[in-house]
């Protein structure tokens, strides 16, 4: 007599556990790799939206032969006509125009305080200033606490306020990228020869001095041309990735709105001896005025010649201040490409 056994039409237990076991490790291996591509992803976007941006700066200098000031603002001890202004908005407004922004940028008037400026203009998202790996284009409004003593002081409205201090949040769109003002040399000892001052930055997106009409800025001096880059624009950086910790997103002063003509980092950085390319989001020492990333291992940079290199972040610090200064005669520098 012949036995005939049914089909099976299930997996035993210990063939389950296996195919599980399988899957688990086939995910394990797969993850990270979507994982990088993601990243390599989010990283060419950034180089993408560096690039234009210096384009978009390039194009303001072919049209009006000299770089947008960083900001305007004074420096102690220059003639009453220079000593107007420092609240005035940044660099990013003057290229709104080379970025397909001309809406926006009739909603600006370049020689009045920021913070004046319609809501409009403070808070509509320009998702070019963004760097994906960082943020989403929802998460760039950020605050900038007005603290102003009453009696001549004025609300973002205009209106006057009262006699005692009065803090106001001033909304505006953040940036992930940040001009270039230079290197620390004249300095950082409080002295009238300070970086921070109209006219002293050795980059190229500085810090510029008014020129002053019944105590109001209508135009600019310190004005910068490409021949002013004795170094050459492949030597030269013009834009790079600013340092924002992870626990300091949208908070003032490390991630202050990108128009904010009061406070230089929020539109500008430095670097070379004393100020190295930080670390990465949770680099804490690195400060304000500091270029960073949260790329691993590097942080990107658009030089004066359109280009978009990767800089280490173990990229020593001479060589970047060489790069950072338009004009200290020293060429030599170390790139970290991928």
């Amino acid at each position: 007599m012949r036995v005939y056994s049914s089909p099976r039409n299930a997996f035993t237990l210990v063939e389950l556990l296996v195919a599980v076991s399988i899957i688990g490790v086939l995910a394990g291996l797969i993850l990270p790799a979507i994982q990088q591509a993601r990243e390599a992803s989010r990283r060419m976007h950034c180089a993408n939206n560096l690039r234009q941006l210096g384009l978009a700066t390039l194009l303001f200098h072919d049209t009006y032969g000299v770089f947008p000031p960083g900001r305007i603002a004074p420096k102690p001890g220059d003639e009453e006509e220079a000593s107007c202004g420092g609240e005035e908005p940044t660099w990013p407004v003057h290229v709104l125009p080379f970025i397909e922004q001309f809406s926006l940028r009739s909603e600006w008037n370049p020689f009045e305080p920021w913070y004046h400026q319609s809501d409009k203009a403070r808070t509509t998202p320009i998702s070019l200033f963004g760097c994906p790996s960082r943020r989403s284009s929802s998460q760039t409004l950020g605050l900038r606490p007005m603290a102003t003593e009453g009696g001549g002081g004025r609300l973002p409205c205009g209106c006057p306020l009262p006699g005692a201090t009065i803090t106001v949040n001033v909304t505006g769109r953040v940036s992930d990228y940040a001009g270039n003002h230079g290197d620390l040399s004249p300095g950082s000892n409080g002295l009238e020869t300070d970086f921070y001052f109209g006219g002293n930055g050795t980059g190229v997106l500085i810090t510029s001095r008014a020129v002053c009409r019944d105590g109001k800025p209508f135009d600019w001096n310190d004005k910068l041309r490409l021949i002013n880059a004795i170094d050459g624009t492949s030597n030269t950086v013009l834009i790079g990735e600013k340092h924002v910790p992870a626990a300091q997103l949208l908070k003032f002063p490390e991630d202050s709105p990108m128009y904010d003509g009061d406070h230089l980092p929020a539109s500008m950085r430095l670097a070379g001896p004393g100020l190295p390319i930080a670390q990465g989001p949770f680099d804490n020492a690195s400060t304000f005025y500091a270029f960073g990333s949260w790329h691993v291992g590097s942080s990107q940079f658009v030089l004066l010649d359109g280009s978009v290199k990767s800089f280490s972040t173990s990229m020593d610090t001479v060589s970047l201040g060489q790069l950072t200064n338009r004009a200290n005669s020293q060429v030599e520098a170390v790139y970290f490409d991928d």
